[in-house]
């Protein structure tokens, strides 16, 4: 049986970031990472890891369709080629992550990324399939050159990699080293919310780009990490999609078609900053209103479903060429469910409750699915009405696994 390699990278990445947060604690520096921050990030990480499993594939054929039908220059494999091809990766990195910066609609997609205030290895895992899908759409013109793309493949990896390691506050300045590289000192500097540090270090390996293109900033002052106008969540929803809805909103408040482009192709600088507010408050999103720190069951509840979803993340990506479409579908919803109720009890939502029964059911209906008998489905549902008509089981879930009293949750 031959199994899929890369899921090994699943489990090296939280060894990392639990090597990460004991030197941290070790050098009474454990403040640079945050509970709610660090769930927040891995589950971000974990949706997007999923969900290419679907499309991954497809980015290669892309290449490959671009590489046979339309390839430039006919470039040979010779040991020189993988430095040129390493160069012209981060610099096609450098100007999707700028135009990242500067569009509105890619800045939607990339925004989630620079959510975190907390600046460590568990942020890195901070980006979106639909961020994914542009960086690739950019990528294309690897092939378009000529590179092969099993070249382009083997580079991308090595330059993931390394950007992992650029997000940590552990390592100080290197020195001369950050005359030639993008270090994780030059990295915070990026994800910085200081004036005079936005919008700048695009770079993702090398710093020759910023030099060049006028971006390049050194650390001086300490820097404030997240966005300049801080989102007030911790919802797995709302983080993907504010800024969505933010373009939305500001496209309907539009008059005349340069405005309405603007609101889409413009400058995120330039968003109307009075919208993400209106939004908050209309789609109740305010985590400065229970940030009441988890009891400890609380958090045992919490880790056990990111544990699971890990494993099966894990599983799922080793054993991915062996599953049915049934099978990677149903893992798939139950994955983006659990995220999504990690993400409501972060917040405390009062509508946890019923998205636990819904992915209860959904359980039940894949196994009786799996085993021909989805007739028989309507037996755990009436179950679990029977149950909660008698034992009153949403009350009991409220008192027994979230970290604040009934009466006291937010009636959202």
């Amino acid at each position: 049986m031959t199994v899929n390699y890369l899921a090994f990278a699943i489990p090296a990445f939280f060894i990392f970031v639990y090597i990460e947060l004991k030197i941290a604690q070790h050098q009474k520096n454990a403040k640079i990472f945050k509970y709610e921050s660090t769930v927040a990030n891995f589950s971000v990480g974990i949706a997007e890891r999923l969900l290419n499993l679907f499309i991954a594939a497809s980015f290669y054929q892309v290449y490959k369709w671009v590489y046979a039908n339309y390839a430039i220059f006919d470039i040979s494999a010779k040991w020189y080629v993988w430095v040129l091809l390493l160069l012209a990766t981060d610099f096609v990195w450098y100007w999707y992550h700028r135009l990242g910066h500067e569009i509105n609609f890619l800045w939607a997609a990339h925004i989630v990324h620079h959510q975190s205030e907390e600046f460590n290895l568990s942020a890195a895992a901070r980006i979106t399939t639909i961020q994914a899908i542009f960086r690739n759409v950019f990528w294309c013109a690897l092939p378009l050159i000529g590179f092969h793309p099993n070249m382009i493949i083997t580079i991308l990896l090595a330059h993931g990699a390394y950007s992992f390691f650029t997000h940590t506050q552990l390592v100080g300045k290197l020195g001369w080293l950050e005359n030639i590289f993008i270090t994780p000192s030059l990295h915070g500097v990026h994800h910085a919310s200081d004036e005079k540090y936005l919008d700048k270090n695009y770079g993702d390996v090398f710093v020759f780009w910023d030099k060049l293109f006028g971006t390049f900033q050194k650390e001086e002052e300490a820097p404030q990490y997240g966005l300049t106008h801080p989102i007030k969540s911790y919802s797995f929803l709302w983080q993907h999609f504010h800024y969505y809805l933010e373009i939305g909103e500001a496209y309907r408040r539009a008059e005349g078609f340069k405005a309405k482009w603007n609101a889409i192709f413009g400058s995120p600088a330039l968003m109307d900053q009075n919208i993400r507010p209106i939004l908050e408050e209309r789609y109740y999103q305010n985590k400065s209103q229970h940030e009441a720190k988890p009891k400890p069951r609380f958090k045992i509840y919490l880790n056990i479903q990111l544990i699971m979803v890990i494993a099966m993340l894990t599983g799922t990506t080793m054993f991915y060429g062996y599953l049915t479409l049934v099978h990677k579908v149903a893992v798939a919803i139950f994955i983006l469910v659990t995220l999504i109720n990690i993400g409501a009890l972060l917040e405390q939502r009062k509508w946890i409750y019923y998205l636990e029964c819904f992915r209860l059911i959904l359980v039940f209906g894949y196994f009786f699915y799996t085993f021909n008998i989805i007739e028989l489905l309507i037996f755990p549902v009436v179950g679990l009405i029977i149950l909660e008509r008698n034992f009153s089981l949403n009350s009991l879930y409220k008192k027994h696994v979230l970290n604040i009293n009934p009466t006291q949750l937010i009636h959202r």
